[in-house]
């Protein structure tokens, strides 16, 4: 079966379910969303309602970030609590599985790495405000859906992906990683983890964080990660050759004073900070490998040498401070 034959079929599904919560209205057709990096992302319409479809592609399996249910179960879980999601109005699990959900007006903007023409307060505000959404993420119970990772697990997943980066391409790593092997801390207990919070996951209606999306890695572990993950994208000059200098943003220790919110920090910080930059050097080393093979055309990721360095090299000194 052609890929136009089951994006058609896919079509008359999701037309199917809309048609029942939207009698009488008119249904508009499945168009293709740009820019999504997990399963097919489509936008439609049922009078004036917009909805957004995931989908798992034709002929792959719904495994990874092509798990579209995976997605739509903690999207489901968030109804109604303080993290702000959008509503999953229909879920198919049948092959090709795909869920609906609503469509939320809003930019999603990486204030160090896309370019904008936000104002500098602007951005200063979102950030601050996404601090208080990871603080109420982490304390979200939906437990029993995924088992927790613990930190050897979490830090061996890393070690797998930047072992499949050319040696070229991620100069001192090996080091890095045997220095975070030596130093694991204890861990926290588990709580709900986004994967890959940040501003450019998003959307913003002014200030305001209206709908955190991508929730294709999410799952249970020491929200440390996040957090460390999340305090990465306050400087432009952790991206050498892909930040932008954006004047007034909070700093990283602006960021960790409003999650904590007047609790005391958790300890070992510095191991996951080290932690983040190791994780980004290994996807980028990924998606720019990915490139040079031939697997994804993407001429842009040509740009990732000297940030690849830069976070391996900087992970180094934040071990080295503390060893």
């Amino acid at each position: 079966m052609s890929t136009t034959t089951e994006t058609t079929g896919l079509a008359r599904r999701v037309r199917e379910r809309l048609a029942e919560r939207h009698p009488g209205e008119k249904l508009g057709d499945l168009r293709t969303l740009p820019g999504g990096h997990s399963g097919l992302t489509f936008a439609i319409t049922a009078g004036p309602v917009s909805y957004v479809v995931k989908a798992v592609p034709p002929g792959q399996r719904p495994v990874g970030r092509n798990d579209v249910l995976h997605q739509a179960r903690i999207l489901r879980a968030l109804a109604g609590s303080p993290v702000p999601v959008p509503g999953v109005v229909a879920v198919d699990e049948d092959e090709p599985a795909w869920f609906a959900m609503e469509f939320v007006d809003g930019e999603a903007i990486e204030p160090v790495l896309d370019e904008h023409r936000l104002d500098p307060a602007l951005c200063h505000s979102r950030m601050l405000a996404l601090a208080d959404v990871l603080r109420d993420l982490h304390g979200c119970t939906t437990a029993g859906t995924t088992e927790p990772l613990d930190l050897a697990d979490e830090l061996e997943r890393w070690h797998r992906t930047m072992r499949a980066v050319p040696s070229e391409l991620r100069p001192g790593a090996e080091e890095v990683l045997e220095a975070l092997a030596a130093r694991i801390p204890d861990g926290a207990p588990p709580t709900l983890t986004h994967g890959d919070f940040r501003l450019g996951n998003v959307l913003c209606q002014g200030a305001r964080p209206a709908a955190v999306v991508d929730w294709e890695i999410w799952g249970h572990g020491d929200p440390r990660i996040d957090l460390c993950w999340f305090l990465l994208f306050a400087d432009h000059r952790n991206f050498p050759e892909l930040g932008h200098a954006v004047c007034g943003l909070p700093r990283e220790e602006d960021l960790l004073t409003a999650y904590l919110d007047g609790r005391p920090a958790p300890p070992a910080l510095d191991w996951f900070r080290a932690l983040a930059r190791t994780k980004m050097a290994a996807i980028m080393g990924h998606n720019l490998r990915r490139h040079r093979e031939g697997k994804h055309h993407d001429p842009d990721q040509e740009r990732l040498p000297p940030t690849i360095a830069a976070m391996i090299r900087t992970a180094g000194d934040i071990l080295a401070r503390r060893s």
